[in-house]
């Protein structure tokens, strides 16, 4: 997302020893949509979703619109939803190409014709702004699918090809990376939807800003749906696990689009309506970084008087969520200080820029 206001996540690691001792994070100022939509026609503001979100645009769109429709008390066509789902997973793949790309691949010069490859497939299956559809969205998909090959995407095994790009990648991510830290995992779920559109709506203004769910702050995103859907709870679950993950996730959703989108084979939860009453309703969408809600009500002349956005990075980037956890009370050591701990920080994938500093607890 893109605003003026301070749209960044500032990170501070307390340090005793060679032990993270805290962890604290100064979320980002949220944009006051609530404030920018109110009073004004729903239809109106869909046009507007693309430029007041830079990054899944499609998502938060998709979010709006299925929310307005829902409070509207609107059917919507399984050939809507089908291609509304199609859209959706397309930017979802494209954002989590970019994140592979630029956080872990854009200096590999032995991979550099298939990254190439990868991001012109890239550019034809969302580049425009609206992702491709029918033979287009399958060429592009064909494309990005054979440009992963090259640098080593794996296949049914779930490992890379041995010396590829992402294999070293992956070898040299794991030197650095954080080992396991026996911590409680907790998971975003399609499951926690309705509690948490509830709250969105309903009297407590903190909720949008800093989420809970009985306390806990869960995680979402690619490591967390793995999670979830194989029921994998153990083992570790640093920087490494959540590239492989990434990566997994890639390789599914692509053979879902060349297989041909079909609704019925979609993974469950993608997009999820809840209608709260006469002109009030949210919907979730599942997106790269995590599930995305958007809730509104609608006034009796259809016009918007309020508004509420939940972000994956608020549930990930919580005061007491996945970083902190994922951090707290790892031993460092100087090879690995700053390196581990921003790897862990990358592999979350906030939405915004972020600053990490390092203190000292003798300083305090």
């Amino acid at each position: 997302m893109s605003f003026a206001i301070r749209n960044k996540i500032d990170v501070t690691v307390w340090l005793a020893a060679d032990v993270i001792a805290a962890v604290e994070i100064l979320p980002r100022a949220r944009p006051l949509l609530a404030r920018l939509f109110a009073g004004r026609p729903a239809s109106s503001l869909l046009k507007q979703i693309p430029r007041l979100f830079a990054l899944c645009a499609v998502a938060q769109q998709t979010a709006l619109l299925s929310a307005i429709e829902t409070a509207r008390d609107e059917a919507i066509t399984r050939t809507t939803k089908q291609h509304r789902i199609a859209l959706v997973v397309a930017e979802r793949i494209a954002e989590l190409l970019r994140g592979l790309l630029v956080g872990h691949l854009a200096q590999d010069i032995a991979g550099a014709a298939a990254i190439r490859s990868v991001m012109q497939g890239m550019s034809a299956l969302i580049g425009s702004g609206q992702p491709a559809c029918g033979a287009a969205r399958r060429e592009a998909t064909a494309r990005i699918v054979a440009g992963l090959a090259a640098i080593g995407m794996p296949n049914g095994d779930g490992a890379p090809r041995p010396g590829s790009p992402l294999a070293i990648r992956i070898a040299a991510l794991d030197e650095i990376d954080l080992k396991s830290i026996r911590i409680a995992h907790s998971f975003l779920s399609v499951a926690d939807d309705r509690n948490i559109i509830e709250r969105l709506l309903g009297d407590d203004p903190t909720f949008c800003h800093c989420p809970d769910l009985g306390g806990r702050a869960p995680e979402t995103g690619p490591w967390a749906r793995q999670m979830t859907r194989d029921r994998l709870w153990l083992g570790r679950s640093g920087a490494v696990e959540r590239l492989k993950a990434r990566i997994a996730e890639i390789v599914r959703l692509c053979d879902w689009l060349k297989s041909g989108a079909h609704i019925d084979s979609a993974e469950p939860g993608i997009i999820e309506s809840y209608r709260l009453g006469s002109g009030r309703a949210a919907t979730a969408v599942e997106c790269a970084r995590g599930r995305l809600y958007h809730a509104v009500e609608l006034d009796p002349q259809g016009q918007i008087c309020r508004f509420e956005f939940l972000a994956p990075t608020e549930w990930n980037f919580h005061r007491s969520g996945p970083v902190v956890r994922n951090l707290q009370g790892a031993v460092l050591t100087a090879r690995r200080h700053q390196k581990a701990v921003r790897a862990v920080i990358e592999s979350l994938d906030p939405c915004v820029g972020f600053t990490l500093r390092f203190r000292k607890v003798d300083d305090a």
